[in-house]
């Protein structure tokens, strides 16, 4: 592998950046590199992603097609935990359809998608129990919004989950609010 001189910057990304890459989250780019690929030159860019112990060389000209952006800003950060205060959109179709609909909004790398897919399966603790699947996809969808917010807002993962879940916390009919609704209408 003949490498050349290191780059730090390319098509507006650089070295350390946190950056999401749509099908693995949230990594960082550890560096810019050339490697021999086959007789061409590849131009690389290496991207770590910690908590997954993976690490990503993507070709700098695929990136567009990948679908790999810069963190979110604040503003979409903010309208994402908007989003999770909505109230649940849930369609009346078969459970496989829903559940390739939610894995490809987990998989879209968008964090207003991610913030949908947390809300539409959040389950509080007075609502019925969760199927496994349903569970599996939840907390990948969580997962990777708190990845991005914790990155963004530069907070601990476990912060980013309980701003996530305060924020869950407040939408309708759930929490405190839920159950008066629910002694209410008992009583009548």
């Amino acid at each position: 592998m003949a490498t050349a001189k290191k780059a730090t910057q390319r098509q507006g990304f650089k070295t350390n950046e946190f950056v999401v890459y749509p099908a693995h989250g949230v990594g960082q780019i550890s560096s810019i590199e050339e490697q021999e690929v086959a007789g061409h030159t590849l131009e690389l860019f290496v991207i770590s992603f910690q908590q997954d112990k993976l690490i990503l060389r993507v070709p700098v000209s695929k990136i567009v097609a990948a679908g790999m952006r810069k963190l979110a800003d604040t503003t979409t950060v903010e309208k994402s935990l908007k989003t999770v205060q909505g109230r649940a959109r849930v369609k009346r179709t078969m459970w496989s359809r829903r559940a390739q609909e939610y894995e490809a909004k987990i998989n879209s790398g968008d964090l207003i998608s991610i913030a949908e897919v947390v809300r539409d399966l959040f389950r509080s603790e007075n609502q019925p129990e969760q199927s496994y699947s349903e569970r599996q996809l939840y907390e990948a969808a969580l997962d990777r919004m708190a990845r991005e917010i914790s990155a963004v807002n530069k907070i601990s993962l476990t912060e980013a989950v309980v701003l996530i879940e305060k924020n869950l916390a407040k939408g309708p009919r759930r929490g405190a609010a839920a159950d008066e609704e629910g002694s209410e209408e008992k009583a009548a």
